[in-house]
């Protein structure tokens, strides 16, 4: 039976802070195959964990991360913000989706190296729209990448050259039975992305997706465990 793969939005926010190191840990308790983690950089360089620009949603301060030191992220978040190194040694062992919202070539190459120094390259995949993963690809020719698209229209032959992906990853909303086709015909695997629904997750399943990321990691495990008990596709 085809394996399809539980990748974990930002760990598992239903229960515990996103882009959190307990969010992480709790998403891998909870089935996850690959946590997914969004980085951004400090004032001074030091790839944090965290999905928008500043820190108010999460945190109800108002300042960008951009203008903030790591030291001062830590301060005014009590260490609930983590270092990218923290979170791979926190996920030691398992697979991890980086995603660079709004990555700069600095960024691209600041997080490459940060993988590759804690000896996580083999392990670690990046997803983004095509300028960030233009910027991954020229910093590290053998990483792994999902490119992230948000329209039917194919990606450009030349522009899937240049980057290289391994994955093409849809909305979920975009995905269907001939876009899988075209895809794995293509060479490609394809994610979907952001399936927190039952009768979502049974109906990306049934249509033949590689990956589908979620923000309830629990119900698509157990959407996936009914699948190889009854040995069937699900319904949706």
């Amino acid at each position: 039976m085809r394996t399809v793969t539980v990748v974990a939005h930002r760990g598992d926010p239903h229960r515990v802070r996103e882009n959190t190191l307990p969010s992480l840990r709790s998403a891998l308790d909870r089935g996850a195959d690959v946590v997914e983690i969004d980085v951004r950089l400090t004032a001074d360089g030091v790839p944090v964990l965290l999905h928008d620009a500043s820190l108010k949603r999460l945190w109800e301060y108002e300042r960008p991360l951009a203008l903030l030191s790591a030291a001062e992220v830590s301060g005014v978040t009590r260490g609930g913000v983590p270092t990218l190194e923290e979170a791979l040694k926190e996920t030691e062992g398992h697979r991890v989706l980086v995603d660079l919202p709004d990555a700069t070539p600095r960024t691209a190459r600041t997080v490459v190296g940060t993988v590759a120094a804690c000896g996580a390259g083999d392990r670690v995949a990046y997803c983004a729209g095509p300028a960030e993963m233009l910027a991954v690809r020229d910093a590290d020719p053998a990483a792994e990448i999902a490119l992230t698209w948000t329209t039917l229209a194919p990606p450009r032959p030349a522009l899937l050259a240049a980057i290289r992906p391994r994955w093409l990853n849809y909305r979920f909303g975009l995905v269907t039975p001939p876009l899988v086709d075209r895809v794995h015909a293509q060479g490609y695997l394809i994610s979907a992305w952001t399936a927190d629904t039952r009768r979502t997750m049974r109906k990306l399943v049934s249509h033949g997706v590689d990956s589908i990321t979620t923000n309830r990691v629990d119900a698509l495990a157990a959407v996936l465990r009914r699948r190889r008990e009854t040995g069937r596709e699900p319904q949706a």
